[in-house]
């Protein structure tokens, strides 16, 4: 029987696997080509980023190297300019990304984003909402978690920071991401508006001044066994936020921590701690939305001795704890404000380096 010729797929059929999206972003595999970026690391790892262009030519004191070399070569390889200077060429993974994008706003390290991604437990499909985008790092961190059939909703107070935040995370992906909606205004008024009077996330993270001031909206919109997750700085900070969700009665007892990353320098039989490590840089916090219109069960402790009298709590000396009810300002965590020509600087950056 000879073979027949197969019918082509309906059109509704879906294709064995998803098509790549077009533009040349950074999350992905393969051979290089031509619009990829090529991270050149040499003998001593010094690092150089480059853009592959037809024709191009990348210069150093040492010799040039054509991007021929490296168009359709696999990741990887190594190669030599010409005065024999040798490279490993590989694509820059997503926390090379993130410390080196351009930025307005601070950006969440990528130990604590790992983290974020881990006890915020963001799964393929979960509906994230964000505030605080910053520069967008914890944005795209998100948005590869939810995968395809997910969705990040983003809101950022300032519109300066949300076009950096643009930027940078349509540079990492190729182009506007289908599952990312960003919003410029405020949390409290913004949220609600999602899906009026129904649950509408899974998740909220909050990366901003005072969260605190956000657990009534974060309760409306999450559903029932959400998750709450805010990254603060400052010890006050967690203090107010930690009071704030007891306070609301429908959010587990939370649970807060920081952590620390040491790395080592490994050469032969000298093994040993680096010089260097990423100390203290935020706190997380966590907490579960219990199912609405559910009491919390409070957990039975035993508080040391004065930390819940009223005039501990109300003493100067000790506001911002205990979930007082004063007004934060960014002067209140030492926040200095990010000059307007450093917001421009990131964009021509950002702009400049897609093709450079």
């Amino acid at each position: 029987m000879t073979d027949q010729p197969q019918p082509p797929a309906a059109p509704d059929e879906a294709p064995a696997t998803a098509p790549r999206p077009s533009g040349r972003g950074l999350d992905r595999t393969g051979p290089f080509e031509i619009g990829d970026k090529v991270q050149l690391a040499d003998a001593k790892n010094r690092l150089h980023t480059i853009t592959l262009k037809e024709g191009g030519e990348f210069h150093t004191h040492r010799g040039v190297l054509r991007h021929d070399q490296l168009i359709g070569a696999e990741d990887g390889v190594v190669v030599e300019d010409l005065h024999g200077t040798r490279y490993q060429a590989l694509r820059p993974l997503y926390s090379d990304y993130m410390l080196a994008m351009p930025r307005g706003a601070a950006i969440i390290y990528p130990k604590d984003s790992a983290q974020i991604l881990m006890w915020g437990d963001i799964f393929p499909g979960a509906r994230v909402l964000e505030a605080g985008v910053g520069s967008g790092g914890l944005t795209t961190a998100l948005l590869r978690a939810v995968g395809p059939e997910g969705t990040v909703h983003s809101i950022e107070r300032r519109e300066d920071f949300a076009e950096v935040a643009r930027e940078n995370v349509e540079t990492y992906f190729g182009g506007p991401h289908p599952a990312w909606d960003l919003s410029v205004g405020d949390f409290q008024d913004l949220a609600p508006t999602l899906s009026p009077g129904e649950p509408a996330v899974d998740r909220v993270v909050l990366d901003m001044l005072a969260p605190w001031e956000c657990v009534d909206a974060a309760a409306e919109v999450l559903v029932s066994g959400g998750v709450y997750l805010a990254y603060v700085a400052t010890v006050t900070q967690l203090s107010r936020t930690a009071e704030a969700l007891r306070a609301h009665g429908e959010f587990t007892e939370p649970y807060a921590w920081e952590s620390f990353v040491r790395p080592w320098h490994l050469e032969g039989l000298a093994v040993r701690p680096e010089h260097r490590m990423n100390a203290h840089t935020g706190f997380l916090l966590t907490a579960r939305r219990t199912a609405h219109g559910t009491q919390a069960l409070t957990r039975v402790t035993r508080p040391a001795p004065g930390s819940r009298l009223e005039e501990e709590l109300n003493h100067p000396d000790n506001e911002g704890f205990g979930g007082s009810d004063a007004e934060w300002g960014p002067q209140d965590v030492g926040e200095r404000g990010v000059a307007p020509r450093k917001l421009k600087r990131a964009l021509r950056d950002i702009r400049q380096g897609r093709d450079r």
